[in-house]
């Protein structure tokens, strides 16, 4: 039988630098410097909302005790003659599945996602009312990110003590102490083949198997009828598909006496070596054909807008990109008026401000399906037509106000508690579930508004004024219903709120939805509609 470096008992104990080593060190090597710059490219770019809703952070850490643990095998063939096995022990039973559990709630950040979108569509969120007084309900409104982490910190704490527990009562590896009858003997390399196998490797090996085999075909099930426009629903069921012969091929590659012919140049556990480049592979570069495919769609779009503006308004450059400071400009200045988009196929309007506007101030379920269901940016169809509801009723407002005396003398603090529900659910930092993706300079501005507002309100800080009774007492309401809906702002309302506040936000997230959204929602809806046609000609 093999041990986890591959070596047999008439094995040299030296450092194998033949062809396969130098293969192995070089290819370690090239790989690394790769992996760091995918991850290098997606980091400067994570604030793209395709990047900042997968959970960059919690992936690259998973990744990084990975690769660890991936460089050590790469490089086991090369020192494993004279590595301890206790050094691959503690290497196996911390780094790899910790790194693996940190994958995996990242993994399944998915599902969170696809199921938490579902609350920008009104007829499919019913209220979910939580006591924050019970246990259960202080554990449901913590942050999915926040519970996700100490759920795996616990289960990394678990691994970590089990690890522990199993070298101090064990003396395969150190013969002072322990259970009497697991010491192994021989000399050197018989005591490190026995030390290569055995019960104290089973742990490690049983959280792979739990992870690969029952809660990656979890995600599988549940992932089964989503389908995303970014290649999320791809990536996630690659991952759990790339562990499903780690564990199996490891235990054969062990114990199994015939694969020692292999195991003397591809050791066992670099059968989870391959699995974890998979992981590697589906996580960081299928994001980055993402984010190329989104630069792609966005300036096609924005091109197909410039030779449009240039033909109506006569200019001599005709197919000058919308990308220089002049073009950009002038279409930043006009983008909220009617403005179409022709394509280079159909000749056709396609895309238009104008249509943009008509869905959704008309129509706007359908796009919001769309960007909830299969985009995952139902935050901002969302917020748009919270802000145009919100216009209408701050005008609306207004206009009463006017009637007496044709001067406004005092804004319904109404208003202000709707544009400050706004900020909540779509702009803070602090409380938004899906933050709309602004400008650090509209951000900014709308922060010094409804910040200290957004903060009394939801709990962070007190207000003198307000007279209801404290947050913690209050039922926390979740998807269709925020803390606003039930606690009013009774402090001073900030001099700089006008009916204008949402303006510049607006027009980001307008051309955001023009340049991204609206196009994969305009194509879909073309295909659904030849494919019907096809379908009724056929019958």
């Amino acid at each position: 039988m093999g041990s986890e470096f591959g070596i047999a008992e008439d094995t040299k104990p030296e450092l194998r630098l033949g062809a396969v080593g130098i293969f192995y060190i070089s290819f370690a090597s090239i790989w690394t410097v790769i992996l760091l710059c995918g991850m290098t490219f997606l980091w400067v770019r994570r604030d793209m909302p395709i990047l900042r809703i997968r959970g960059l952070p919690l992936s690259f850490a998973a990744i990084s005790f990975m690769h660890l643990y991936w460089l050590a095998v790469q490089l086991g063939y090369w020192y494993g003659a004279l590595m301890p096995e206790l050094a691959e022990f503690w290497i196996m039973g911390i780094w790899f599945p910790f790194g693996i559990a940190l994958f995996h709630a990242s993994n399944s950040r998915f599902l969170y996602v696809a199921d938490a979108q579902r609350k920008f569509i009104r007829s499919e969120t019913p209220s979910i009312v939580i006591d924050r007084r019970s246990l259960l309900g202080r554990w449901r409104s913590i942050d999915y990110n926040r519970r996700t982490l100490i759920l795996v910190f616990i289960g990394m704490g678990f691994q970590l003590l089990l690890t522990v527990i199993t070298f101090l009562i064990s003396r395969k590896f150190h013969d002072s102490f322990g259970i009497a009858g697991t010491e192994v003997h021989g000399n050197f390399m018989q005591r490190k083949v026995a030390q290569g196998r055995g019960w104290e490797w089973w742990p490690s090996i049983f959280w792979q198997m739990f992870w690969a085999w029952i809660f990656a075909p979890y995600i599988l099930f549940r992932a089964r009828n989503l389908r995303d426009t970014q290649g999320w629903r791809f990536q996630t069921i690659a991952c759990c598909l790339s562990n499903l012969h780690s564990a199996p091929m490891w235990l054969i590659a062990l114990y199994v006496p015939g694969m020692q012919p292999v195991n003397n140049y591809f050791i066992p556990p670099q059968w989870i070596a391959v699995s974890i480049m998979l992981l590697e592979i589906f996580t960081v570069f299928v994001p980055i054909i993402e984010v190329w495919k989104h630069n792609a769609l966005t300036q096609e779009t924005l091109n197909s807008i410039a030779r449009w503006e240039s033909q109506k308004k006569g200019f001599s450059g005709g197919d000058k990109s919308i990308n220089s400071d002049s073009t950009r400009s002038s279409w930043g200045g006009r983008m909220g008026r009617a403005s179409s988009v022709h394509t280079n196929s159909s000749g056709g309007s396609i895309l238009t401000m104008e249509a943009l506007e008509h869905t959704l101030s008309k129509n706007p379920e359908p796009l919001q399906q769309f960007s909830a269901l299969r985009d995952f940016s139902g935050e901002n169809i969302a917020f748009l037509t919270s802000v145009r509801e919100w216009k209408a009723l701050y005008f609306s407002a207004v206009k009463e106000l006017e009637k007496d005396d044709g001067a406004v003398k005092e804004l319904p603090r109404e208003c202000f508690e709707s544009a400050l529900k706004i900020y909540v659910d779509f702009i803070s930092a602090t409380h938004a579930e899906f933050q709309i993706n602004l400008s650090s300079t509209d951000f900014k501005s709308l922060q010094v508004v409804f910040e200290h507002a957004a903060n009394v309100i939801c709990g962070s800080e007190r207000s003198n004024p307000d007279p209801c009774t404290p947050f913690d007492d209050i039922p926390h309401r979740t998807d269709s219903e925020s803390t606003l809906n039930i606690v009013r702002y009774w402090g001073e309302v900030p001099a700089e709120f006008n009916e204008h506040v949402f303006d510049d936000a607006e027009m980001s997230i307008k051309y955001l939805v023009l340049t991204n959204t609206w196009p994969k929602f305009i194509k879909e809806r073309r295909s659904f509609d030849m494919a019907s046609t096809v379908e009724t000609g056929t019958n």
